[in-house]
């Protein structure tokens, strides 16, 4: 089966904590393991968020510099039955 394509959400000019606030939300809105691409800022952002999203449970796949921005690959792991 094919992975699934990742949504976006564009973050960029979201201060902290609200950037993390924003895409704990939209993952919780995704299937576990569809894969979610937020653009964020670079500095505290990018610093941040990553962090606090594994910190949470989530998984962090990638963070990839897009110049002016950092695109963030996360998803939701599956719930352990």
């Amino acid at each position: 089966m094919a992975e699934p394509e990742p949504e976006t959400l564009d973050l960029r000019g979201t201060p902290c904590p609200l950037n993390f606030v924003r895409t704990k939300l939209r993952l919780e809105q995704l299937p576990p393991a569809q894969p979610l691409e937020v653009w964020l800022d670079p500095g505290e952002p990018i610093e941040q968020v990553p962090d606090s999203l594994r910190m949470a449970g989530y998984r962090v796949l990638s963070v990839e510099s897009q110049g002016s921005f950092y695109a963030l690959h996360v998803e939701r792991c599956a719930p352990i039955l």
